[in-house]
């Protein structure tokens, strides 16, 4: 399968050149929020989680008091030669009848995008369909879907690259028309197989131990899932410590899509919401690749995959929400989306102790009450 964007590249190429742009948390920023909230009219610590996040993102962005409402989730569509295993309930077929889906406003992610008033953007990174011209597609096609992993690796390195660099654009473009907060979101059938077998393939667990049902296979196709991606491991022999070899191996083209709007956002100082089971194999990817990356990424959501707590307790992310959620889409970035801009929004609306009037706890009392 040969790729359909230019393979011209140098050594010193985009990826390389946006990872050394990911620099640490701003401490100045942190402490002036963390500053802030201890002196807002409430308890210390009483908003809990709501408190830490908002300290976070001033971190992340390097404002103090952050805004984020300009918000966005973007879709990364591609499929997966894996389907030909049967290790899913759905045809290939329907990845391109979602993506018009989500192009006519029609999916479950645009209807919770609407609610919390973040635009929703589809890239085509594999969809093995020539897609007609449509109204906001994004065309960054490396190939007709990925090669099926259980015969030998799902792309080559440079398509890997290049679906990532893809992903870095993408982001790049919606940070120019204005952006505080991005999710990732998926769509391919079949896509749960290899998101799986990079669990698997990072942590030496047992692959029966992180894969799940996905869509809905019944019992034979769990099993016949699990035989799959073992046999890809066994075929392909990915070095736990290589990222990029993993992803090229094991991933999918809208994987790696996602892993570079990962460093892309990272790399503008802008915090990635990121969704269920497909996005949160990215963003392993990523972290795997680049460590620091894990600093700007949030966790939605643990969806009801089993391999998802895994990687989530790997990277040691702590998810917003916990629905059973099990679509993908980025659905669960859409409902998290509202909780980062509560938090955001304490911290700048919420009065202090002197704006308010309000008298602070008597520190001498309670010395002289212990």
């Amino acid at each position: 399968m040969q790729s359909i964007l230019s393979t011209e590249r140098t050594e010193m190429g985009l990826i390389e050149k946006t990872l050394q742009a990911i620099k640490p948390l701003d401490e100045t920023a942190m402490t002036a929020a963390r500053q802030r909230q201890n002196r807002l009219t409430k308890p210390e610590g009483s908003l809990g989680r709501l408190e830490e996040l908002s300290i976070k993102i001033a971190g992340i962005t390097g404002v103090a008091q952050p805004s984020v409402k300009r918000k966005a989730i973007i879709v990364m569509a591609g499929d997966h030669g894996v389907v030909a295993e049967g290790v899913s309930a759905y045809p290939a077929e329907v990845t391109p009848q979602m993506v018009f889906n989500f192009l006519a406003g029609g999916a479950a992610i645009n209807v919770l995008s609407r609610q919390v008033g973040a635009r929703v953007v589809v890239a085509d990174l594999g969809v093995a369909a020539d897609l007609p011209e449509s109204v906001g597609l994004l065309r960054h096609k490396i190939g007709y879907g990925t090669r099926n992993l259980a015969v030998g690796p799902a792309m080559t390195e440079e398509e890997a690259r290049q679906a990532v660099e893809a992903g870095i654009e993408i982001v790049q473009a919606e940070i120019r028309l204005g952006l505080d907060l991005v999710g990732t979101g998926d769509m391919g059938i079949g896509n749960t197989t290899p998101s799986s077998a990079i669990v698997a393939a990072f942590t030496g667990l047992d692959v029966a131990q992180v894969t799940g049902k996905g869509t809905g296979v019944d019992e034979a196709g769990w099993q016949r899932k699990v035989a799959v991606i073992e046999r890809a491991l066994e075929l392909n022999q990915p070095d736990p410590t290589d990222a990029l070899e993993v992803l090229t191996k094991l991933g999918g083209f809208e994987i790696a899509g996602l892993v570079g709007l990962i460093f892309g956002a990272a790399a503008a100082h802008i915090p990635v919401v990121i969704d269920g089971f497909i996005s949160t194999a990215a963003a392993l990817v990523a972290t795997e690749w680049h460590p620091p990356v894990r600093d700007y990424l949030i966790a939605a959501h643990n969806s009801v995959e089993i391999g998802h707590r895994v990687m989530l307790e790997r990277m040691e992310l702590n998810p917003l929400l916990n629905l059973n959620l099990r679509l993908g889409e980025g659905t669960g970035a859409a409902l998290a989306m509202s909780v980062v801009e509560a938090a955001c929004q304490i911290l700048q609306e919420m009065a202090t102790f002197g704006e308010a009037g309000v008298s602070e706890r008597d520190e001498q009392k309670l010395v002289s009450e212990v």
